[in-house]
């Protein structure tokens, strides 16, 4: 469920970021790179489960799914924050230069 999760995330950044962003102004790559990142993690996971545990890995129990759901949205929340804090440092739209200087203006 992680890597579907995962897999999904960075389909759509990805599909958002060509779309969208060509010029890289939201840094939509960077958060592409990170979804795509975390699903080769967890494909890599899943190869390993599958070797050690064999066919009972496509029979997972419904907890063990919810578990796995709530991790991958958690892995998709983590990116998502450590995307905004990197927009807030880049500040690509100056919103945020904008309004420290015109308080040092006052």
């Amino acid at each position: 469920m992680t890597l579907l999760v995962t897999v999904f995330a960075a389909a759509i950044t990805t599909a958002i970021w060509y779309k969208r962003q060509p010029d890289g102004s939201m840094k939509l790559g960077i958060l592409s790179w990170m979804f795509w990142g975390a699903s080769l993690m967890w494909l890599i996971d899943a190869i390993f489960e599958y070797a050690e545990i064999g066919a009972a890995y496509f029979t997972p129990e419904p907890a063990d799914m919810l578990n796995d759901l709530f991790l991958g949205l958690s892995v998709v929340a983590l990116a998502l924050i450590i995307w905004i804090v990197i927009l807030l440092i880049w500040d690509p739209k100056g919103v945020i230069k904008a309004k420290l200087l015109k308080k040092k203006e006052k």
